[in-house]
This record gives structure tokens, C-alpha cells and sequence, in this order.
């Protein structure tokens, strides 16, 4: 286990560590890197901040749990069952406390795939009813890119949504955890959920917020909204400490850069080209250098201006 002042070490590093041409970090486990306790009782295993691999068997996201001294709450069900299954050997290795709830921070495929283990050791799992709802929706064609993908390492993986959803929020009380997920408001995805730790003064803040690589804008993602849920209610958190969704744990300076900042740098980019009676096809090469440090950058910086573009036209 590393403790703080070993975890602030690796966080001052993090840049060099979190290389999204590292295949895996953690040969041996299906996991890319083993479980580490960030503040007492919370740990994370970190994903690759590369796009899902066959060598990271999917895990590109981070899968966080909180032992509490009267059961474990484990948040993102994981991208296959195997994940799931090499999340829970890590929980076990730590603890003889069980998995007593679940919580899925979106609809994609890495959020809750992993269910289909979950919900086989009695877990209850709650996501937002968005989430949900997008799932049942698209679940199929995400189980069959990720068989696609993880090949032998797809066997078990079963379409398994949330057993409970929320509209707003869905607070616990165990041991000195109180373990909010709230939904703040249209932001990355649908049903984009947080984990609020207010007695660590910690937040898992999933797709809310990135700073080793960077964040994917999808058709549905309305930057505008995300803007005014992260000025309206995720600042208002004062969080000291966040665990993003992808990437190492961090603070709110550096995702405030990374996510506020690069939202309002790229609209800003694209207003003026759209002031200069611009179009599309120049969009696409509006200047992200400063962001060109990112992981995933080369994949999607372009992706993410021409959608902004799409926005902003009928804005």
C-alpha cells in the first residue's frame, strides 16, 4: 500500500508514469496497475490513458473502491468480467470485508460491463437512471466492440445493468464514510455521476473531470452544459482532493486546467473562427498545442473541434 506522502511523490511524477504507451503496468493481473490507497480506506487502480487495448484488457479508466470498515463500495463495475473479477481478488487481498454496493459513474461500457461479475457476489449496483437508460440502449453494440477487442478475455461478460438507479443522488453511511454519488448535471456523458467523500473532503469525479489525458467529446456531449454544471455545482464541492476518471488522483487545480480550461480555451478557438466566418473543414485545425502534451491528444483533438464547431454554429 502506498500512503499519502508516498502517493503525493507519485503524483508530482505522474506525467512520466502515466504514459498511454505503457501496455501494461501490472503483468500477471488483468488490471493495468494494482490498487493504490490514496487517502486511508480509498484506493484506486489506475487505467491506462490510452484507448482500450486487447494488452489492457479495457481498463482504461479508474477502478476505485472504499473499505469502511463495515463493507466495501466499489465505484465503476469494470469493462468485462474479468476486470471485475481481478478488481475483487485486489479487494480480498486487502480485506475479509464484503462488496456491498456498487456504484456505475456512467452508461459506457467501462462503467458497467463488469456488472455482469458484481451482480453474481450479491452486490447491489446503482447508477444514475440516464446511465441506465443509455446502457439498455447501446449495451449491446459496447459488448460486442469490447468481444471484439478482449477476444478469449470477453468470456463471462454479460449485458448486466444497475439493479437501482437515482435521479438525484444516493448517499450511504458506513463506518466514517458518508459516500454521496450525486448527479450534478449534464456534463460529459448521460448520467455522469460523482462520488462525494464530504468527511475526507475527497470526490471520485469520474468523467467530470481529466487532466493526464485528454477528454473526449462526444456527438451528445454539450460543452456549454458541462461548463455550467462544473461552475454551478462541482466547484462548489471544494474538494481537496480528486480522483478523476481516467488518470492519476490529483487536485482541483489540475483538473480545472485540464477540463474547465480546455472547454473554454477550445470554444474560445472556435468562436473566433466562427467570428471569421470560418467553416468546418477549418475547424479541425484550430490550434490545441497547448493541450498537445495530453495522452489520447493525437485521437482526439480534432474529433473534439469539429463537434464544438457543430455546437457553437446554432449556439
Amino acid at each position: 500500500m502506498i500512503r499519502i506522502a508516498a502517493l503525493l511523490a507519485l503524483l508530482c511524477a505522474s506525467q512520466a508514469v502515466a504514459n498511454e504507451n505503457i501496455a501494461d503496468q501490472y503483468p500477471g493481473s488483468a488490471l493495468y496497475s494494482p490498487p493504490v490507497e490514496f487517502i486511508p480506506g480509498v484506493f484506486s487502480a489506475i487505467g491506462a490513458t490510452a484507448p482500450p487495448t486487447y494488452e489492457n484488457s479495457g481498463h482504461n479508466n479508474n477502478l476505485s473502491f472504499i473499505i469502511t470498515g463495515e463493507g466495501v463500495v466499489v465505484i465503476n463495475g469494470g469493462g468485462a468480467y474479468v476486470l471485475a473479477e481481478a478488481l475483487h481478488d485486489e479487494i480480498k487481498a486487502l480485506t475479509d470485508q464484503p462488496v456491498v454496493l456498487v456504484i456505475n459513474e456512467n452508461g459506457q461500457g467501462h462503467a458497467m460491463l463488469g456488472n455482469s461479475y458484481w451482480v453474481g457476489q450479491g452486490a447491489p449496483i446503482v447508477a444514475h437512471e440516464d446511465a441506465a437508460a443509455e446502457f439498455e440502449e447501446r449495451g449491446f453494440r459496447i459488448l460486442e466492440g469490447m468481444q471484439r477487442l478482449n477476444q478469449e478475455k470477453a468470456e463471462g461478460t454479460f449485458l448486466q445493468g444497475p439493479t437501482e438507479t437515482f435521479s438525484d443522488e444516493y448517499i450511504v453511511e458506513l463506518g466514517a464514510y458518508r459516500i454521496e454519488a450525486r448527479y450534478l448535471g449534464p456534463s460529459h456523458s448521460a448520467g455522469d455521476v460523482v462520488v462525494w467523500l464530504p468527511n475526507q473532503d475527497l470526490v471520485i469525479a469520474g468523467d467530470m473531470a481529466f487532466h493526464e489525458r485528454m477528454l473526449p467529446i462526444f456527438e451528445d456531449t454539450y460543452t456549454l452544459d458541462w461548463l455550467e454544471t462544473w461552475d454551478t455545482e462541482f466547484e462548489a464541492l471544494e474538494a481537496t482532493y480528486v480522483i478523476p476518471g481516467h488518470g492519476h488522483p490529483t487536485n482541483m487545480d489540475q483538473v480545472r486546467r485540464y477540463t474547465k480550461g480546455y472547454l473554454e480555451y477550445l470554444r474560445a478557438q472556435i468562436a473566433d473562427l466562427l467570428d471569421e466566418g470560418g467553416g468546418l473543414a477549418e475547424a479541425y485545425y484550430v490550434d490545441q498545442s497547448p493541450y498537445a502534451h495530453l495522452d489520447t491528444f493525437e485521437e482526439l483533438a480534432t474529433k473534439n473541434a469539429g463537434r464544438v464547431f457543430e455546437q457553437m454554429e446554432f449556439e
